[in-house]
Order: C-alpha cells, then sequence, then structure tokens
C-alpha cells in the first residue's frame, strides 16, 4: 500500500480506520455528535520498530495540488486536496503544492526526524531535466 487520500465528504457518523493497522500511522475518522464522551486515558509504552517515516497531510484551509510518485519514481495520481481532505503517505514517493494564500494544514509523521539527508531520497522529475 502506496498511499491513502480520504475526502472530507467520505466522513460519516462512523468510526473509520482510514490507515490499515499494520501502518505506523493510524488515522481515523468520524462525525461526532454533541455530548459524546470519552473516557479518560493514556496510552503505555510500547516498544516499536520502524523502518520509513510515513506522512499525512491534512487540509484545514485553502488548496494543495499533490503528486504521487510509485516507487519506480512513476506518477502514480495527481489530485487536488480542499479543506477537510486528508492525504496520508506511507510509501508512496510525494510532492505538494500550494494553490491558494493563507492555505493551513497539520503535516503529521512519525519519528523520530534523522534530517534531509538521511531521511529523503529526492525524486528526478521532467523539471530537474529542462
Amino acid at each position: 500500500l502506496l498511499l491513502t487520500i480520504n475526502r472530507f465528504s467520505d466522513i460519516t457518523k462512523y468510526r473509520t480506520d482510514i490507515c490499515p493497522e499494520e501502518q505506523f500511522l493510524q488515522i481515523s475518522t468520524k462525525k461526532i455528535p454533541k455530548g459524546t464522551n470519552f473516557s479518560p486515558h493514556k496510552h503505555n509504552k510500547l516498544e516499536r520498530t520502524t523502518d520509513i517515516t510515513q506522512e499525512a497531510w491534512i487540509v484545514l484551509e485553502g488548496r494543495i495540488r499533490a503528486t504521487f510518485w510509485d516507487i519506480d519514481d512513476s506518477i502514480i495520481k495527481e489530485t487536488v486536496l480542499t479543506a477537510g481532505d486528508c492525504a496520508v503517505v506511507y510509501r508512496a514517493g510525494h510532492s505538494f503544492e500550494v494553490l491558494d494564500d493563507e492555505t493551513v494544514l497539520y503535516e503529521v509523521k512519525n519519528g523520530p526526524y534523522y534530517g534531509v539527508d538521511r531521511d529523503k531520497t529526492m525524486i528526478k522529475t521532467k523539471k530537474d531535466f529542462k
């Protein structure tokens, strides 16, 4: 699995896990009615092993053009993310272009972050060859 795109319009009153449980990032959606309570809790310390950085972009305002690459560096999807949309990148290459001024988003990654040199491999695009 390379990526998941969840549109704001896909969110229902039922909990939907948009990330498979074996992935490092876990994101769920649900429309929650007024008066709903979640019992106080904390999460247990557990040793986990990750071998890749996964990333989610959740657009709050504005629009972003997202391009995604397969593991062979070929483009597999281009789309525009709008307010309420979420893109979760498990293993796909990706780039994002902000289309509107004052676009607001959350960017979420599993850590720790080791810097660009260790954490990223740049993908050569047609722009790189002009």
